[in-house]
């Protein structure tokens, strides 16, 4: 029943989330062209908030705690599991403060309106993973722009998204890139879960009612981080992760 309900709600949702997209697409170019990056990185803010209202439409909820006090400033290396694309807007609306930038693959700096024009000018780092050298420059790049300016990165260290919640095991390359570069940096551990419901029948529907929950960890210096600091970090993440919550 639930899943014959799904057919309906999501073309529902999938208009709106559309059409937010592609409204967005000429403010972010207005914001950014004419006044500047603060401007459009407050129109990225905004847009990830509606993205969030859209998927309310399907029953979607989201809870967010904190294990501590976020740090007053930047820069960040926030170090997440992977879901689903759902992942990201409430990254994006509620460490806004810190104007995350993401490492992503490159194929989505093109065709997707809003995402892939915020992608490309908002400070992201694009790799091609087929290509080691064009993806440590990007990283390396990433990092020096967040040390220099405290903002942040966000990087999923899976490298794809769990399908079924079950964390997959870390690939350390990337991080390890941005901390040399930004040895200033805190590592904000966050855990995530049932964001991979939204997707519980594939691509379409889309699943009802999912409770997506994000877990923020103390933030951790990378001066203070040890010889196992990595495998650490990914404890922590994972051991907060419960694939059938």
């Amino acid at each position: 029943m639930a899943k014959l309900l799904a057919y309906p709600l999501t073309v529902i949702y999938l208009i709106f989330f559309g059409l937010t997209l592609v409204i967005f697409h000429p403010i972010q170019w207005f914001c950014l062209n004419v006044l500047g990056y603060h401007a459009h990185k407050r129109s990225v803010s905004i847009l990830n908030l509606c993205l969030m209202r859209c998927t309310h439409l399907l029953g979607t909820r989201y809870s967010i705690s904190y294990r501590d006090k976020l740090p007053e400033n930047g820069p960040l290396i926030i170090v997440t599991n992977h879901q689903s694309m759902y992942d990201i807007p409430p990254i994006i609306w509620h460490l806004r403060k810190f104007h995350p930038k993401f490492v992503s693959k490159k194929e989505l700096g093109k065709g997707i309106p809003s995402v892939s024009y915020n992608l490309r000018h908002g400070g992201s780092a694009l790799i091609d993973r087929k290509d080691r050298k064009q993806a440590r420059e990007a990283l390396e790049a990433l990092g020096r722009y967040i040390e220099e300016t405290g903002r942040s990165a966000v990087i999923f260290p899976e490298g794809t998204r769990s399908r079924n919640g079950v964390p997959k095991p870390f690939k350390t390359y990337g991080l390890q890139l941005l901390m040399e570069q930004a040895p200033s940096a805190s590592i904000l551990p966050i855990s995530i879960n049932n964001s991979w419901k939204m997707f519980r029948y594939g691509k379409f529907p889309h699943g009802l009612g999912a409770h997506i929950r994000y877990t923020v960890h103390p933030a951790i210096p990378v001066a203070e981080l040890g010889e196992n600091g990595l495998e650490t970090i990914e404890k922590i993440i994972v051991t907060h992760i419960k694939p059938e919550a």
